[in-house]
Order: C-alpha cells, then sequence, then structure tokens
C-alpha cells in the first residue's frame, strides 16, 4: 500500500472518530441538561408543595371571608402551576433522536415510582386545603356570632355580680364565684364541652337559688356563648390534625425528592463515567492513528520531527480541550433549594428591627469590629426562631403561662438552636448561639442551661439585653408596655443579675442613642 493511500485512509478515520466523539459529546451534554431539567422540575414540584402547604397554615388565622376567598384564589394558582410543571414531564417523554440512544432519566423505574408518589401526594394536600377552607369558613361565621353575644354575656354577668354583691349573700356569692371561674375556663384556657357543662350547671344552681329573669337571660347567652367557644375549639383541633398530616406529606415528599435526585446523580455519574472511558478509548486510537501516521510519513516522505511534533501536539491539545469539556460538562450538574419560616408569634416586625440594631450597637460599644457586630445584627433577630415548634394555644396566650406551660415555652431557646447549629455558615452558627443563650443570666438563674457570667457567649449576653429592653417597652398579647422610667429601674436593678455589668453600662452611657434606634423603628399601627 502506498504512502498516499495510507494518508488518505488514516485522516478518513481520523475524521470519522473526531466525528463520534463529537456525537458521544453532544449526547453527555444533552443527557446532563435534561437530567438537570428533570431534578429543576421536581424540585420544583416539592417547592409548589411547600408553599401550598404555607398557605394551608396561613389559612387557619384568616379572619374574614373575603381573606379565605383570597387565600382559595392563590391555593388554585398554586394548583395550576403544580399541574404545569406536571405537563412538562409529558413534554419530556415525546421521542426525540436522543430517545433511539438513551431512555429519558424520569423513566426509570424509581424514579418514575417516586414521581407518581408526588403526584399523588398533591391531591391530599389539595384535599387537606378544601377542608381547612370550610372549617375556617365555620370557624369564622362562630367567632362573628360570639363576636355579637359575648357583650350581653358580659353585660349580664357584671349586672348579676353587682345585684348578688348588694344581697350580701355568702352562699349566693360563692355560687356566683363559681360561674365566674368557669366562664374563665371555657372562655380563655380549657374550651371544652367538659368544663362548659360544669359552667352551665353552676349556672343552673345559682338560678335555683336565685331564679329571676337576668339568671335566665344570662343562661340562654351562656349556651350560645359556650357553645361558640367549644364548637371553635373543636375547629381549631381538627385544623391542626389537618395542618400536620399536610407537613407530614411535604416531609415525604422532601424524601422522596431526595431519593430520586440521588439516583439521577448514580445514573448521571454512571452514564459520564462510560462516555469518559468511551472518548478516551477513541483518544488512544486518534493518537495511535496520529502517531503511525507520522511515523509513515517520517519513513516514506522524509518529515521533519518538528512537523511530526506539532501533528501530536494538536492532538493531544484536541484531547485535552475535549477532557475540559467533559469537566465543565459535569459541573453543570449542581442544583439549589432553600426556604424560610416566618414569625408564628403576634409580635411586629418592628421587633427584630429594634433588636438587631441595638445589638449591632452593644456589640460596636463592648469591642468586637465591626464585621462581626453587623454579622451578630444579622443573626440577633433569629433569637427567637424556635418559637415556629411552640404550640399557638401557649404562644399567642393573653394570660400569664401556668407552670407546665412556661416549661413548653421555656424549650423555643433549646428547639432554635436544634434547628441552626447543623449549618456550617458563619451567620447561622452566630444564630444557633444566640437562640441558646439569649435566655441565659449573669447570676446563673436563666434556661436552657443555667450558665452564668462570661460563661454565657457574649452574642447571647447582648441579644439577651436587647430583646428584654424592646420587648419591655412593647405591648403584648399578655400585657402593655412599661414607661422607660420603669425599665430603667429594672436594669439598674438587674445588673450583674440578669445582664452583663458591662453591657449595663454601656446601655445607659449610651441611652442617647438607644432611644434614637427605637424612635426610628417604633411600631406603626
Amino acid at each position: 500500500m502506498d504512502i498516499k493511500k495510507i494518508i488518505k485512509i488514516s485522516f478518513i478515520s481520523i475524521l470519522i472518530i473526531i466525528t463520534v466523539i463529537g456525537i458521544i459529546n453532544t449526547i453527555v451534554i444533552y443527557q446532563i441538561k435534561e437530567n438537570n431539567l428533570t431534578k429543576q422540575a421536581i424540585n420544583s414540584l416539592v417547592f409548589m408543595q411547600e408553599e401550598m402547604n404555607e398557605l394551608l397554615k396561613d389559612t387557619i388565622n384568616l379572619d374574614s371571608i373575603e381573606k379565605l376567598d383570597k387565600a382559595k384564589e392563590d391555593f388554585a394558582k398554586y394548583e395550576e402551576e403544580f399541574e404545569k410543571i406536571k405537563d412538562n414531564f409529558k413534554e419530556l417523554d415525546k421521542n426525540d433522536l436522543i430517545d433511539f440512544l438513551i431512555n429519558d432519566i424520569h423513566n426509570d423505574k424509581i424514579i418514575a415510582k417516586k414521581l407518581n408518589l408526588l403526584f399523588e401526594s398533591e391531591q391530599e394536600i389539595e384535599k387537606a386545603f378544601d377542608s381547612i377552607y370550610l372549617l375556617q369558613e365555620n370557624k369564622i361565621d362562630l367567632i362573628r356570632q360570639f363576636n355579637s353575644d359575648y357583650p350581653l354575656e358580659n353585660e349580664l354577668r357584671k349586672k348579676l355580680d353587682n345585684d348578688i354583691s348588694k344581697l350580701r349573700n355568702f352562699e349566693l356569692s360563692q355560687l356566683f364565684g363559681d360561674v365566674k371561674y368557669y366562664s374563665k375556663e371555657v372562655l380563655y384556657q380549657k374550651r371544652d364541652t367538659e368544663t362548659f357543662h360544669k359552667w352551665l350547671n353552676k349556672i343552673q344552681l345559682l338560678k335555683n337559688s336565685y331564679d329571676n329573669i337576668d339568671t335566665k337571660n344570662y343562661l340562654e347567652i351562656v349556651n350560645k356563648v359556650g357553645d361558640y367557644v367549644v364548637n371553635i375549639k373543636r375547629i381549631e383541633d381538627k385544623e391542626i390534625e389537618i395542618k400536620d398530616i399536610s407537613l407530614n406529606i411535604i416531609n415525604i415528599n422532601k424524601k422522596y425528592s431526595i431519593e430520586i435526585e440521588e439516583k439521577i446523580e448514580k445514573l448521571s455519574s454512571d452514564f459520564i463515567n462510560i462516555t469518559y472511558f468511551s472518548i478516551l478509548l477513541l483518544l488512544l486510537i486518534v493518537i495511535s492513528f496520529l502517531s503511525f501516521l507520522a511515523y509513515k510519513i517520517y519513513k516514506n516522505v522524509g518529515l521533519s520531527i518538528d512537523e511530526i511534533e506539532t501533528k501530536i501536539e494538536d492532538g493531544l491539545t484536541e484531547i485535552t480541550n475535549l477532557n475540559h469539556e467533559i469537566e465543565n460538562t459535569q459541573k453543570e450538574v449542581v442544583f439549589t433549594m432553600g426556604a424560610i419560616g416566618e414569625s408564628r408569634s403576634k409580635e411586629t416586625g418592628n421587633h427584630v428591627k429594634r433588636v438587631a440594631e441595638y445589638s449591632k450597637l452593644l456589640a460596636l460599644y463592648y469591642g468586637l469590629d465591626e464585621k462581626e457586630a453587623e454579622m451578630l445584627k444579622q443573626a440577633s433577630p433569629m433569637h427567637d426562631i424556635g418559637k415556629v415548634a411552640i404550640p399557638d394555644a401557649i404562644l399567642n396566650k393573653p394570660g400569664r403561662f401556668d407552670k407546665a406551660e412556661r416549661e413548653i415555652m421555656n424549650t423555643h431557646a433549646f428547639l432554635g438552636y436544634e434547628m441552626l447549629k447543623h449549618s456550617n455558615r458563619p451567620l447561622l452558627k452566630m444564630a444557633a448561639i444566640v437562640a441558646n443563650e439569649h435566655h441565659e443570666k449573669w447570676d446563673g438563674s436563666g434556661y436552657p442551661n443555667g450558665l452564668s457570667g462570661e460563661n454565657i457567649h457574649i452574642y447571647g449576653r447582648i441579644t439577651a439585653l436587647a430583646d428584654v429592653f424592646d420587648a419591655l417597652g412593647s405591648d403584648r398579647v399578655y400585657k402593655q408596655a412599661w414607661n422607660d422610667e420603669k425599665i430603667f429601674n429594672l436594669f439598674k436593678e438587674e445588673k450583674a443579675k440578669h445582664f452583663d455589668p458591662k453591657l449595663v453600662d454601656i446601655f445607659f452611657e449610651h441611652l442617647d442613642e438607644f432611644l434614637k434606634i427605637r424612635e426610628t423603628f417604633k411600631d406603626k399601627f
């Protein structure tokens, strides 16, 4: 075979191999892109379900039919968006040229099964929302009726109280005392059928001894008001049960999403490895052809060594470029997702703004550098993040907590720490410290760990003072705001007891700056 024929065959073979490499590389890029789209669609499904669940939880707190209808409209939009994402998988199922070579990744047996479970769970969330909607609609109506009839119950109770006190009858006063006690238990505490019946029994006993038009009317209005309260409580319990079921569905779906993503990663990795070795083999063949051709040319035509080396170098450069392309393609297989919660307690949004500003100011005057002080400003608003795990009945209770409720409420510091401690991000690590230690006291009487003095992290000590200062000066469901003089006297008393004495000194030395922050970010009603 002459040299011309060898060169011709060699170049044709190399051209074919390079074409095959290009086709394989195109398939790799296409497949990775399709895998990425599949992962994005799956994560979008889970995210959409989370949004639907958040709306479901928010619906429980709506106080008007108009807001309820708006929530239903928003939920319908989420449903429509979910269906659009679901339909995207049908688009992916349409055959294209690549599908004749490689099956779509979402048709894998395990992935397809998990996807079907995600689709089915969306229907469960829809049912849960429909149930919550009907319950909340009923609850709003009951609350409206309660608000209409409660003033009459309150007025009659006060009138009876006044009339009976004038009689100076110990037995009647004692009976009416029981009536007042159970009215509070039913309206503000237990709100259950058993306590409601006890209330009615006490009113009946009072009526037996003091039978007049007022006791008769009071018994009638209590029957209405008490029934409203018991039914409202029953609806709230049912809503919480449905909300928990929905949350469990979301958690299961997240698990499915992770399992699907892991399966996609494995399939992608296996596919890329096979492709990589295939390309490598073809490249070795190219190199062999180039080497053989160079040798033949050198022997038969007398090409210079420099020319041969140049050709080989060009071939190696092409190999290197192809390898870089494969590596860059693998780096494209990345996905990101995130979410946050909102505060469930009835504190204003400006509370956390003020606490953040106070914390930064204290940190700077304490001696922390600008960067650390700024980070504490960002972390301190998460001091009460653990309250998301505290039941509404306790979190928003209008009166003082009993011992059991206080113990539950106090767990929010540890719960917040548990939520944040696993992160490797500096800001969330700082937030974990703040959440865990902002209720510790300088004298060791705080919680959750009873730390004292400088054993309490400076982040916790700073946030504690900032939080208490703002909380005392703000209205809450369980108290009215204190005046400044009362707050300042408390801070002086609690110096070296509750608070770090150095921080108390800083507070009073720069009091005008703290008051300026409070005025700048004051609550607007």
